[in-house]
């Protein structure tokens, strides 16, 4: 029992969160906004689809549909609330016209299907269709059954989620993979379905990186992350949050990928070199360029504080010359402390290595001879302090996607850097369509 109790212990620390998003009452407000004419033009194709013929003088026809009303709430603990309320204009004879209103209650909720996608589901649904005016005296409530009788009721509720501009379609692309750099991917995967809260929909998300197509094992997080929850009600949409070890662990993919192993080209030649390390001339006759080759000898390390990013990474460098055939004099062990800056564009997140805060040069193995601290500070740091970042900027500059449903992208973003973690709170806009 004790050996499969181990087994499983590592499997299951390996799915806690490392990040998530809540979208806000002030985001499904947005979201009933942009799905009002979606769902207009979804009931009109359905409502007036010619019913079969029916030969009777009086019958009544459906000639427009308009949404007066669409909203989207919260139920806490619970799901949403989707209100709908439909006008329609009704025909029934070449001169008498009435008006109807086909209101619709549907709570809905999203839940975690077999293949683990987000599914929104509807639980309830409510309609009723009530006269609001007429230009001729009749039994209203002969007339509502008799319009009652043209609409599928059950049709609309079987699929009243189509109305929202987020069916599964769109839910099932939150999961989907995407690229980093040619050969590494990250891919965010909803660990259960979302929370309702006061705040809003709170979806808890694990983040899984790809290199060459293949997932690779991550520094298990110390500490399973939550949603931080704030104190007051958000203006802004959407909150995403990311944990230091998300940060940590895009850094470990890229170093897995070879991504942050960079070739930097120094100004000085073998020549200027034997100038300071004598023994340097009897192992190049010619003049040859020098080269640091850089790789990563374990993994980087994101720390967060409040208002603070810090990347640390722990290099070797073998230093040489010859650009066809490299020949490495001098290794040198080089440990990088540098500022990271954040951003958002569309729904891209620009981390860049900003200045660099310390780095530490030791010497690891040499061929010339041993060398004193300071001389290969002076040598070497202009390069490394320059290049270093220069080229891992070259390799970020693509940006990391955020978990986001295709069609929507992120305006009036504010990126907060706390202790442990990231905040970014964003609006949500429709983009519009193209072709």
């Amino acid at each position: 029992l004790s050996v499969l109790l181990s087994l499983l212990v590592p499997a299951h620390t390996t799915r806690s969160p490392d990040c998530g998003g809540i979208l806000t009452p002030s985001g499904l407000r947005y979201l009933a906004e942009v799905s009002k004419p979606h769902a207009e033009s979804v009931l009109r194709k359905d409502l007036l689809a010619s019913p079969a013929p029916d030969p009777s003088p009086s019958r009544n026809e459906i000639t427009s549909v308009k949404v007066a009303k669409f909203s989207l709430t919260l139920i806490p603990d619970t799901g949403m609330r989707l209100s709908i309320e439909v006008d329609l204009g009704i025909t029934s004879a070449p001169s008498t016209t009435k008006e109807m209103r086909l209101s619709i209650l549907a709570d809905l909720h999203v839940e975690m299907n077999p293949e683990e996608n987000l599914e929104l589901v509807t639980s309830v649904c409510k309609p009723t269709l009530e006269e609001v005016q007429s230009t001729e005296e009749t039994d209203s409530k002969s007339s509502v059954s008799d319009v009652d009788k043209q609409i599928n009721i059950e049709k609309i509720c079987l699929e009243v989620s189509k109305l929202l501009l987020f069916p599964n379609e769109r839910l099932m692309s939150l999961a989907a993979p995407f690229p980093i750099t040619p050969s590494c991917q990250v891919q965010y995967l909803p660990l259960a379905a979302p929370m309702y809260s006061e705040q809003g929909i709170i979806i808890s998300l694990q983040t899984t990186f790809q290199v060459a197509g293949t997932v690779i094992p991550l520094p298990v997080s110390p500490v399973p992350f939550s949603m931080p929850e704030s104190a007051s009600s958000s203006p802004s949409h959407l909150i995403l949050a990311f944990s230091e070890h998300f940060y940590t662990s895009l850094f470990s993919a890229l170093e897995e990928s070879g991504a942050l192993n960079v070739s930097l080209l120094s100004s000085l030649t073998t020549a200027t070199l034997a100038e300071r390390i004598t023994q340097m001339g009897s192992l190049f006759q010619e003049d040859l360029p020098v080269v640091l080759q850089a790789v990563t000898r374990s993994s980087p390390h994101v720390v967060l504080e409040e208002d603070k990013a810090i990347v640390k990474l722990f290099l070797t460098a073998q230093i040489g010359a010859g650009s066809s055939l490299f020949q490495s004099f001098l290794s040198v062990n080089v440990d990088v402390t540098a500022r990271l800056h954040l951003s958002v564009v569309d729904t891209r997140m620009i981390i860049s290595v900003a200045a660099i805060e310390d780095i530490e040069l030791s010497l690891a193995t040499s061929d010339v001879g041993p060398i004193l601290a300071a001389l290969l500070e002076e040598l070497f740091l202009p390069t490394i302090r320059e290049e270093v970042p220069a080229q891992i900027n070259v390799v970020l500059r693509q940006g990391v996607f955020l978990p986001h449903i295709t069609g929507f992208t992120y305006t009036d973003v504010n990126v907060t850097i706390h202790k442990d973690y990231v905040l970014i709170p964003c609006n949500l806009q429709l983009e519009a369509k193209t072709g």
